[in-house]
């Protein structure tokens, strides 16, 4: 057996001219076989004739159709299917030749000869066919290992295509120990049927395959997730820990096929992500298209995906800044890769510092600014206050005022649920931030000629605008990247509170959101997205660690650490005296609030900037809590202060 593995199948591919000369030999004989089973032509000087020329048309149509190149181990349909058509063309071309040329001028007779090139077809075109067919499965035959070395069985979901040519990939791969056992399918006329010698299974028999074939990993390409075939089956080898491996959609494999460097663990976002959103890309690029867009925060998860959408709709140049330099170089090399027709300028600056934003508004001159810079960790701000309002406050109105000063056509500010009845310094800081922008809107709109804090008096024109969502999956420090890193460590994998329950988005989703938004927005709004159904964390948790390939609680603890500092169990999207004003796009609706006055809000946040400045903490939240009545820590060191409040009422 070896002998003949390494004479006929070792790794130098054969020469296509042996190929060719071994499809002549058949064709030779067909041809033989043919004349014998009808023996109707004069058996003597006219065969010889006929199968000279008949071989030599043939070898001339099946090296125009180039026949011969294919390598016979890797044949698949498309091959035996220009066998096919090679067979067919030389037999038709070899009859219009005889009726022309032999018939005429050499005086051959053709009795007969209809009837042999019919049965020649057919065997002729099956005898080569079956050569390739059987030495295929000889050399898939002479590749398996040693029966000692045991392959791992698979499944693949779907029948179709792209289905197929994920089994092919999987089997041409040597040395890959892996078999693929079937396919599974919810379509029932393809149910218990086979493809590709593989049997097409149902859903339901997924436990029985387990136990039958050992089986551990299933593939799944990433096309239509959201189809309740798919989920129903990746949530069945979920909670029999079964591995879910993704492919790729098909427009991006290499060269019309997957890669199995492309072949990706299931991620939890796709499990959590919703149907695709319909956006007015017409309505976005009109806005967009030739204008100059600003993008504060560039670097982070959020404003780097608004500059990748932004980018689509070939703005006239965007603006990147941020003060952290290296994730900043970082997206300049991302769009460098891209190789990107659209202007882009790198800009290091924090947002509080008004000499440095008010050059780049100078140099640059956007029209619309997207203001995603912000802290956002709950925790880490609930011991750094000043800090929390330094940026999240007074870098918010540093960036808007310079904004009106410019004449800016669009500002849109990214919040968060948290600022909704906050528990917590960050949330206060984005509500109080809320309030300004909305405030400055109410301003323009009664007094166009708008007289700012410094006495500087301006035209203002810009539109303010407040889009307000929850969590993003994947967003740097998020809890998705947190509980990958506790599952590769082998766990524990902490959660703060069995019941903590969250809202989560995409971050492409939010951001599509977000434009859109900022394209219908004409001032003063606050806009809300459809964030789903909320997720306990605990379920997430689980769902992760069973996609890792584990057992919850058996292979991987989950241990309850308790709520962090300033972490409330539920999030909101909405407050209490807060109406909802649907809109045009079903996911997006307009929270309907009465702006507070200008001068109010600019006195208050004046006055809170002023004790940040002291560094004096404990004023500084007393103050907020004074500006934002229904501010209640929790879990805070400054749970204190709201009974002081309490009792000084009392």
């Amino acid at each position: 057996m070896i002998y003949i593995r390494n004479l006929l199948f070792h790794e130098r591919i054969h020469s296509r001219w042996l190929v060719l000369l071994i499809d002549l030999m058949i064709v030779f004989v067909s041809l033989c076989l043919s004349i014998s089973l009808k023996d109707k032509l004069d058996m003597k000087l006219d065969n010889i004739y006929y199968l000279s020329f008949y071989c030599s048309n043939a070898i001339l149509i099946f090296m125009i159709m180039r026949t011969h190149t294919r390598i016979i181990r890797y044949s698949n349909t498309k091959d035996m299917l220009r066998i096919f058509v090679a067979v067919l063309v030389s037999n038709l071309a070899f009859l219009l030749l005889c009726n022309i040329l032999f018939a005429p001028y050499l005086q051959f007779s053709l009795s007969g000869l209809g009837d042999i090139l019919l049965i020649n077809f057919f065997i002729s075109s099956s005898l080569l066919m079956g050569m390739r067919i059987v030495i295929k499965d000889l050399f898939v035959y002479l590749e398996e290992p040693a029966p000692a070395v045991k392959k791992e069985n698979i499944l693949i979901y779907g029948s179709g295509t792209a289905s197929i040519l994920i089994k092919n990939t999987v089997e041409a791969q040597k040395g890959l120990m892996i078999h693929v056992q079937g396919f599974i399918d919810v379509g029932p006329d393809k149910i218990y049927k086979c493809v590709e010698q593989k049997q097409v299974y149902p859903v339901r028999v997924i436990e029985n395959l387990k136990r039958k074939f050992a089986i551990k990993t299933m593939l799944i390409t990433s096309e239509d997730l959201n189809i309740d075939g798919k989920r129903i089956a990746v949530e069945k080898c979920m909670a029999l820990g079964i591995k879910v491996i993704t492919v790729p959609p098909s427009d991006q494999w290499l060269n019309g096929k997957p890669n199995l460097n492309q072949f990706k663990d299931l991620k939890i976002e796709d499990l959590l992500e919703r149907a695709p959103i319909e956006l007015c890309k017409d309505h976005i690029m009109s806005e967009l298209q030739g204008k100059r867009v600003l993008v504060t925060g560039a670097a982070g998860s959020i404003g780097s995906e608004i500059v990748r959408q932004v980018m689509c709709y070939n703005p006239e140049c965007v603006i990147l800044c941020d003060q952290a330099e290296t994730p900043l170089h970082e997206i300049q090399l991302e769009i460098e890769d891209h190789k990107t027709l659209c202007k882009t300028k790198m800009f290091v600056a924090d947002i509080q510092n008004t000499a440095r934003i008010r050059s780049l508004f100078d140099l640059y001159k956007p029209q619309i600014v997207f203001h995603a810079a912000a802290y956002k960790h709950v925790p880490m701000m609930e011991n750094n206050p000043t800090e929390a309002v330094s940026t999240n406050v007074w870098g918010t109105k540093n960036i808007a005022d310079i904004s009106l000063e410019f004449g800016v056509e669009k500002f849109i500010m990214i919040s968060t649920d948290k600022a909704v009845r906050p528990t917590n310094i960050m949330g206060a800081t984005k509500r109080i931030a809320e309030m300004y922008i909305q405030s400055l809107n109410k301003e323009i709109s009664d007094n166009p000629v708008f007289f700012q804090a410094n006495g500087q008096s301006v035209i203002g024109k810009t539109k303010f605008i407040t889009t307000r969502f929850g969590n993003v999956l994947g967003s740097n420090g998020s809890v998705i990247p947190r509980f990958k890193a506790q599952i590769e460590r082998g766990g524990p994998v902490t959660v703060t509170h069995p019941d903590i329950t969250r809202y989560f988005m995409t971050i492409p989703e939010a951001v599509q959101l977000v434009l859109e938004a900022a394209i219908m927005g004409n001032g003063s709004e606050i806009f809300l997205f459809d964030m789903g159904n909320p997720v306990k964390i605990a379920d997430l948790a689980a769902n992760m660690i069973k996609l890792a390939g584990y057992v919850p609680d058996v292979d991987i603890k989950i241990v309850y650490t308790g709520l962090r500092p300033g972490e409330k169990l539920y999030e909101e999207l909405l407050n209490v005296e807060e109406q909802i004003i649907p809109t045009y796009n079903e996911s997006i609706k307009i929270s309907k609030t009465i702006p507070n006055s200008y001068a109010e809000v600019n006195n208050l946040i004046k006055e809170l900037l002023e004790l940040s400045v002291l560094n004096n903490e404990e004023l500084m939240v007393m103050k907020m809590k004074t500006i934002l009545p229904d501010f209640i820590s929790n879990n805070s060191q400054y749970e204190k202060l709201d009974l002081r409040l309490v009792n000084s009422e009392v």
